[in-house]
């Protein structure tokens, strides 16, 4: 059977989606972990990993973003720290935080992943705040409004629909990247695609491949709606006219 074929076959039998025995395997130490052979346990691990990693790298990337936006200051400091976030190898950073206490699994994983979400989030939270007409700023500014309801009330409402264009692309960059935990001994469903390399079952290679494609494809659209639903309706009517 070709290696298409063989693709079609593993994603239309049922027990590749559900396991030989549920979705859950008990630990040694009396807890549990996501079965290795259900492609819906993995795909949940997959989701939660970079739900992690997005959350952190947002945490630490966010505010750091809107307020050096907001100051108008440090635009050297974030392209910088953003290009080196975005020159650093994943593959590598996996392999040494595996190497380090931190461990194996997807602890280092979550933590990598979070480093390389970290650059989008950031240029676009700067962009957003910095970006802001300056003649609103001084409308707003006259009208009483303190510093911080300036960058509050007017300033991120106006950044938001760039802020969240930056969640958006970390958020599918890091699904795409988080297969790379299966190298480290994570989960997460490039454990399909490690396992079929490493039995050379290559329709299941390709299988994991579509699996992570179309993940990819789905938050990027889901992501989309909600970038769309957040922007303030005016922002939303100019770029119909704009477009």
């Amino acid at each position: 059977m070709s290696t298409v074929g063989d693709a079609w076959e593993y994603l239309t039998t049922w027990e590749n989606w559900t396991g030989t025995a549920g979705l859950t395997r008990p630990t040694f130490d009396g807890g549990w972990r996501f079965a290795n052979d259900s492609i819906i346990a993995l795909g949940i691990e997959h989701l939660y990993m970079t739900a992690a990693a997005v959350a952190i790298a947002a945490a630490i990337a966010l505010p750091l973003g809107v307020y050096l936006g907001h100051v108008r200051r440090g635009a050297f400091l974030t392209v910088l720290i953003s290009n080196v976030s975005r020159a650093m190898p994943t593959l590598a950073l996996l392999t040494l935080f595996a190497a380090s206490a931190i461990g194996f699994g997807n602890r280092a994983v979550i933590i990598a992943a979070a480093i390389f979400a970290f650059p989008p989030i950031l240029t676009n939270a700067f962009t957003g705040m910095a970006d802001v007409d300056p003649d609103v700023r001084d409308a707003a500014t006259g009208q009483g409004m303190t510093r911080f309801q300036v960058a509050t009330r007017v300033e991120l409402p106006l950044a938001v629909p760039l802020i969240a264009a930056g969640l958006r692309t970390s958020a599918v960059q890091t699904v795409a990247t988080v297969p790379l935990a299966a190298l480290v001994a994570g989960g997460g469903l490039g454990v399909i695609i490690n396992t079929g390399i490493a039995t050379q079952r290559y329709g299941q290679v390709l299988a994991g491949g579509i699996i992570v494609a179309t993940l990819s494809m789905v938050v990027d659209a889901l992501l989309g709606r909600l970038q769309r639903r957040v922007t303030p309706a005016p922002l939303r009517a100019s770029s119909r006219v704009a477009s």
